[in-house]
């Protein structure tokens, strides 16, 4: 849920979210169609691992419908769904760490879709290689505020942190970007 589109889908979401709490099965599977994979990447970003984050977002999504009742506002069903998404990766997490002592071995973040020649494709790989760099909580909310263009609050509400804390990731992830990338110290972002 990216570009322009971003508000549309939000309102279809919303409307759905409110069907779906009305009981209209329909609104429920095709709400289900969309949050899924918005959820998988959430969780992919947040567990660095594909296998773990599919299970993860499949045990959210099951959450989310058990829960959507308890939901007060159709409108902040994604960062709602994201939320449980990152509960859930939690304990997963929680289980692998009693498991294991170290986690380093957590596979690499899913790939995405890029062109395969040229300057753009140059550009994202280089934009990969430095996110790849950032903790897993740095790199989910860049995803959330830059790619799913949530504001502050809906961000610290999917991550389940106090706004404060989106503002802090927010700040040194883009230090740390403008650090790999070479970009200058006075561009930031307004």
């Amino acid at each position: 849920m990216t570009g322009s589109s971003t508000q549309k889908e939000r309102a279809l979401l919303a409307y759905l979210a409110a069907g779906a709490r009305l009981g209209d099965r329909a609104a429920l599977d095709r709400l289900c169609r969309l949050l899924h994979p918005i959820m998988l990447a959430h969780a992919t970003r947040l567990l660095q691992d594909r296998e773990g984050a599919r299970d993860a977002a499949q045990s959210a999504l099951a959450d989310v419908i058990r829960a959507l009742p308890s939901l007060r506002d159709p409108g902040a069903v994604l960062p709602f769904a994201l939320r449980i998404t990152a509960r859930r990766v939690a304990r997963v997490i929680g289980h692998r760490q009693r498991d294991r002592r170290l986690t380093r071995d957590w596979a690499r973040e899913a790939d995405t879709d890029v062109p395969p020649t040229g300057p753009e494709a140059a550009d994202a790989r280089a934009v990969r290689a430095a996110l790849a760099q950032l903790s897993p909580d740095h790199r989910a909310t860049i995803a959330l505020f830059y790619l799913h263009d949530m504001t502050v609050a809906e961000a610290a509400a999917a991550l389940d942190v106090p706004p404060g804390t989106v503002k802090t990731r927010l700040m040194h992830a883009r230090a740390k970007l403008r650090d790999i990338l070479g970009g200058p110290e006075d561009d930031r972002p307004t």
